[in-house]
């Protein structure tokens, strides 16, 4: 499998990087798309695997039927990762599972000390509080955060302690274990939210992924080299135990050089999120985003409508009004680990926010388990009255921009679950993405070799 694409324009042209679709030859365009291969979304041979993944699982010990230890979105994260192939998928989520116990990391997501939350959220990606057209979790990442200075004091403080209950195995790298925490929060915090808003195109398909824009503006070279090994093994890590969590990439404010860069950066990530990326240029940056993202949630630095800045905590969305029930004096979602749990005999879902705040005077931390809201448990689609009601409080505006007709869905909302063995590199131009622009492509000749290097890693 290897990539076939244009060259990237000459470093000496003076023009920042163009956008192009970094897209890997396994893959081909869909005319079905997002949400194939997602439950309730399944072929008959995709569904054939699920059960057998299930079947495999409860036999060697891994994963129980009665009650389900982990849910079929879950299990489908992997199957696509895996290409659907049953035993691919077992050796991978077994390797998680063993992965998540050796390091405890549901103890260190309910007992992570707030401070040090704060201090990896505010490095990392971060939820806006808004969505994607098809309702996905929308983040964003400003990499000039990250100089080498903060990443080693970050890695020092990590090396010393966990921030919580949690032992580690001695084999991850320390100073990166409490980054973890943001992975478990956008699994058990941003997606159940996502899932359980019913103003999106497919309310019946449970919400397994993000999607992320990436701004490198004003990042030089020496902070890229500065960077690698810390980001190279922060992503490999996510990419093997949080896999398909990860669906549109958009990078903004390439440099000239970012062709230098992506020579390292594709090794990091399996061939199937390579696919899913878009490398963007500043006039392309507002057209391509609104393609995929309602304006009113894009936010104003890119050209949209919303007052986001990369540091502050997620903007509170209008779709929410008289769907959420706040309490205890909450208008909004708090910093800290987040999580959903079934209330009032399963009809509502409430959000406690964890973790464990320090005390000023002591060196003790105090345990925090607080209801911040509720809302109507409106996933599964069993009720259709439910979703009915949710559905007339949410602003007509929002639900229309969740509406597309699934004849322009592009192959970004390929799945693995459609990937061939073709090998005619496609670009994203059938509809075209930037007002029907689409300038010259990335160069991602690979050879065989480095493509199976990825693929292992």
């Amino acid at each position: 499998m290897t990539a076939d694409l244009d060259p990237a324009p000459s470093v000496t042209s003076g023009s920042s990087v163009p956008a192009s679709r970094v897209k890997s030859s396994t893959s081909t365009m869909s005319q079905a798309g997002y949400p194939r291969g997602h439950l309730g979304h399944l072929s008959e041979h995709e569904d054939k695997a699920l059960s057998r993944l299930k079947d495999v699982l409860e036999q060697r010990g891994a994963w129980t039927r009665e009650p389900a230890s982990h849910d079929d979105q879950t299990l489908l994260r992997f199957l696509r990762a895996r290409r659907w192939v049953v035993e691919d998928a077992y050796v991978q989520f077994k390797d998680t599972e063993d992965w998540r116990k050796a390091n405890n990391i549901d103890t260190l997501y309910r007992t992570i000390e707030l401070d040090a939350y704060e201090q990896s959220r505010r490095l990392y990606p971060q939820w806006t509080g808004r969505r994607d057209r098809r309702g996905i979790p929308l983040y964003l990442f400003e990499i000039k955060t990250l100089d080498s200075q903060t990443i080693s004091e970050y890695e020092r403080l990590g090396a010393k302690s966990t921030f919580s209950d949690a032992q580690t195995d001695g084999k991850t790298p320390p100073g990166l274990l409490r980054l973890f925490a943001l992975y478990e929060n956008l699994t058990r915090f941003s997606q159940p939210l996502c899932t359980q808003l019913m103003d999106r195109e497919f309310p019946d398909v449970p919400v397994t992924m993000s999607t992320n824009i990436v701004d490198i503006t004003g990042v030089g070279l020496k902070q890229f080299w500065n960077l690698k090994s810390h980001m190279q093994a922060a992503s490999q890590l996510a990419t093997a135990h949080y896999p398909e969590t990860l669906d549109r990439i958009f990078i903004i404010g390439a440099p000239i050089f970012f062709s230098t860069v992506w020579g390292w950066v594709k090794r990091w990530f399996d061939p199937m999120t390579v696919s899913k990326i878009f490398v963007l240029a500043s006039h392309e940056v507002k057209p391509t985003l609104e393609e995929f993202i309602d304006p009113s949630n894009i936010p104003r630095k890119y050209g949209g409508q919303l007052d986001y800045s990369f540091g502050q905590l997620g903007v509170s969305d209008p779709s929410w009004d008289g769907v959420l029930e706040w309490e205890e004096g909450y208008s909004s979602f708090p910093s800290g680990p987040l999580l959903w749990e079934d209330v009032d005999d399963g009809k509502r879902v409430a959000c406690f926010a964890l973790g464990k705040e320090k005390d000023k005077d002591k060196d003790k931390a105090t345990p925090r388990h607080v209801r911040v809201c509720t809302m109507p448990k409106a996933w599964p689609v069993e009720d259709s009255g439910v979703v009915q009601t949710q559905t007339q409080t949410q602003t007509n505006g929002e639900k229309a921009g969740m509406a597309t007709e699934e004849g322009t869905q592009t192959d970004g909302e390929v799945s693995e679950a459609t990937q061939t063995g073709d090998n005619t590199a496609q670009t994203v131009g059938g509809e075209g993405i930037t007002d029907g622009e689409m300038v010259e492509k990335l160069n991602l000749a690979e050879s065989k070799t480095e493509t199976s290097q990825v693929a292992a890693a």
